[in-house]
């Protein structure tokens, strides 16, 4: 057995490290991005990802985003806790929120999301309505802070009435079932040009709708660290 005191020299005299595995060449195997989600993380990536999940009142936005950034072992951001008391007043009494409502809001939102992200973490989820393209293009700019970041955008949908019975059966929560038809009235479904939106109908039991939003966030990732490599 070698001992660790005993020292070695190369050709040069000089001294080398003694021989140990950890001066050895290994060849690390990189999992596959499915088996990194299993596992709680994601496969290496220069770039660092916002995930956010988007759709109106009712299509389970902070169920599945809870359900992502736990199975990528990612932080969470509720995008309803930061809203300012004068909305939650206002959503509360059935009153629809204006764009000037909403911009401090949604900018607070992507700046949350950045600073998690400085903080060493490669992704986070974050829940917000974004029922236009002009609030998802708040997000969207994201990159241009830091330009090693990816927006992703998944966006949940189902049909009115399936959403009006869903939220009826809430209790204690400040969006009322009327406001689901004023969502209705301004949304803006994401189109085709909006090429960073994954989109996954929420009719159906959720467990199978997390199963299929998860393999949607890992097929992008695995498309991301293909490109990347």
């Amino acid at each position: 057995m070698l001992s660790h005191n005993k020292s070695f020299t190369n050709v040069n005299g000089q001294p080398t490290p003694p021989p140990s595995s950890d001066h050895l060449p290994i060849k690390t195997v990189q999992p596959t991005s499915m088996e990194a989600a299993l596992n709680g993380t994601q496969p290496e990536s220069k770039h660092h990802h916002i995930w956010l999940i988007t759709g109106p009142a009712g299509c389970g936005k902070s169920t599945v985003a809870q359900y992502i950034a736990k199975a990528l072992n990612l932080p969470y951001i509720e995008g309803d806790e930061f809203h300012p008391q004068a909305n939650i007043d206002k959503m509360a009494s059935g009153i629809p929120l204006t764009d000037a409502d909403r911009w401090d809001w949604l900018t607070a939102l992507r700046e949350e999301s950045l600073r998690r992200l400085t903080e060493g973490s490669q992704g986070v989820v974050l829940t917000c309505s974004a029922l236009k393209r002009k609030y998802r293009d708040v997000i969207r700019v994201a990159p241009y802070y830091d330009h090693n970041v990816l927006v992703h955008f998944v966006y949940l949908h189902a049909p009115e009435d399936v959403l009006l019975q869903r939220v009826g059966a809430r209790k204690g929560h400040y969006m009322g079932a009327n406001m689901v038809h004023s969502q209705f009235g301004i949304l803006e479904p994401p189109g085709k040009e909006e090429t960073d939106v994954i989109s996954v109908d929420v009719s159906g039991p959720i467990e199978q709708v997390e199963r299929e939003v998860l393999s949607r966030v890992e097929e992008a990732v695995a498309a991301v660290v293909d490109r990347d490599c």
